[in-house]
């Protein structure tokens, strides 16, 4: 989402919040969480509120949630041990693929310090072919759609 052309989200643009926590190894020798652990905040976020949301197993589930893209713009430093929030948004939902847009913001503030967008297709876990979003995934993934 280019700063220039639309509005910066806020909280409440994102149906699902979940917390996150931060590691004091995920400050850089800048003092600031490392551009990186942004990435892997995204991707707990989105996993864990899949897996224990709907009860799925994912290491042996017959299929795979693979990122095929995903990227991230910076507004405001983020560091240990302030406590976190990803905001989840999907605003994409195919067939066998789903793009959320997220945001990282501290759990009090509703101004986002980052806004990402993730895409995940869904393979089969022996072949590595597309299959279709498993449907109680895709029921859980509809409560986050938004327009």
């Amino acid at each position: 989402m280019p700063a220039h052309t639309e509005r910066r989200p806020t909280g409440p643009d994102f149906p699902v919040h979940w917390p996150v926590l931060t590691r004091w190894t995920d400050n850089d020798m800048f003092g600031h969480l490392n551009n990186a652990v942004y990435y892997a905040l995204f991707d707990t976020a989105i996993n864990g509120w899949i897996n224990t949301t709907v009860g799925i197993d994912p290491v042996t589930a017959p299929w795979l949630g693979v990122v095929a893209e995903s990227g991230c713009q910076y507004f405001a430093e983020l560091k240990f041990p302030d406590p976190l929030v990803v905001g989840l948004a999907v605003t994409r939902l195919g067939n066998s693929s789903v793009t959320y847009r997220l945001a990282l913001f501290e759990r009090d503030a509703t101004e986002v310090a980052a806004v990402g967008h993730w895409v995940h297709v869904y393979v089969d876990r022996e072949n590595r072919r597309p299959v279709p979003i498993p449907e109680a995934i895709r029921s859980l993934l509809e409560k986050a759609r938004v327009e």
